[in-house]
């Protein structure tokens, strides 16, 4: 009886937040799932017709060219995630002035990405800053074009996309690895542990579970990679940096077609569930193993 009265609670508790997601994610998530199946439009009737939207996009090549962009930002998560944690470790000190460079690192989060754009395309630009010190410590012979450049571009976008991302990361190892229990690595310092061992032997084993949602959480936001392309490229030069995210956004916002944006938008998030379950099997801690 005392179990049911307090499930009984804990479902009250969460009644309002389940409501609020019910109404603003479950249902248009749902909802919109169902119309990619439709020749959807807002001045005409609507009609089932299947799998045609799908089919579309991927005939088409700004579609392709968007997935397999979505699936080269992955090769930014594990630099993301070792960043971060090299990052976390160095400020995890306890030195003067520590509480400054932890901040500094997290500033890149909390500004808005029309700055980051601004910023970054100035210094990406030709005559920008970046190529002025290059030609400098003459690296380069001649301006390079960052974002003009179709090779160039898209990894261009992935270097901001991880210089924004590192500082969120940074905070959640630091949190992680100010939980390890000091009492572990005093006791393998009396057992003659060096720096390395006790890293990889205490540290990183307790830092799994950390590990885990940080590897997810950036897997998923690579392939949901979408306002650094829209600020400083709008997915050129030669639609060499559109993404699928953008091309959803490029269909549904630019051109209306909002059946194939919602088509796109379906394949890009079964793509972050299949990942993200592929994550969770093999980032899995030990002790839940």
């Amino acid at each position: 009886m005392r179990n049911r009265t307090g499930n009984l609670t804990a479902w009250l508790f969460l009644a309002p937040a389940l409501a609020l997601l019910a109404v603003f994610s479950f249902w248009p998530v749902a909802f919109g799932s169902l119309l990619a199946f439709t020749d959807y439009s807002l001045i005409r009737d609507t009609h089932w017709v299947g799998l045609d939207n799908f089919r579309y996009i991927f005939d088409n090549e700004m579609f392709v060219t968007g997935l397999k962009n979505s699936l080269v930002f992955l090769l930014m998560v594990p630099f993301v995630q070792i960043g971060a944690l090299t990052l976390a470790v160095l400020v995890n000190n306890h030195l003067p002035g520590i509480r400054y460079f932890r901040a500094a690192f997290y500033v890149p989060v909390v500004t808005t990405v029309s700055v980051v754009g601004i910023m970054w395309g100035f210094m990406f630009h030709e005559q920008g800053a970046l190529n002025y010190v290059l030609m400098t410590m003459r690296l380069v012979g001649a301006p390079v074009g960052w974002l003009s450049n179709d090779s160039l571009a898209l990894f261009a976008i992935m270097f901001v996309t991880l210089w924004r991302g590192l500082g969120w990361y940074m905070v959640m190892y630091l949190a992680a690895l100010q939980a390890v229990p000091a009492d572990m690595q005093e006791a393998a310092i009396l057992d003659g542990a060096n720096r390395w061992q006790r890293f990889w032997r205490i540290t990183v084993p307790m830092l799994r579970p950390t590990i885990m949602v940080c590897t997810i959480l950036s897997v998923l936001a690579a392939l949901k990679a979408y306002q650094e392309v829209d600020v400083l490229t709008q997915g050129g030069p030669m639609n060499s940096t559109f993404t699928g995210l953008y091309y959803a956004y490029d269909q549904g916002l630019k051109h209306l077609k909002l059946p194939r944006a919602l088509a796109a938008s379906f394949v890009m998030s079964i793509f972050c569930i299949g990942i993200a379950l592929l994550c969770l099997r093999y980032i899995k801690p030990r002790h839940s193993q």
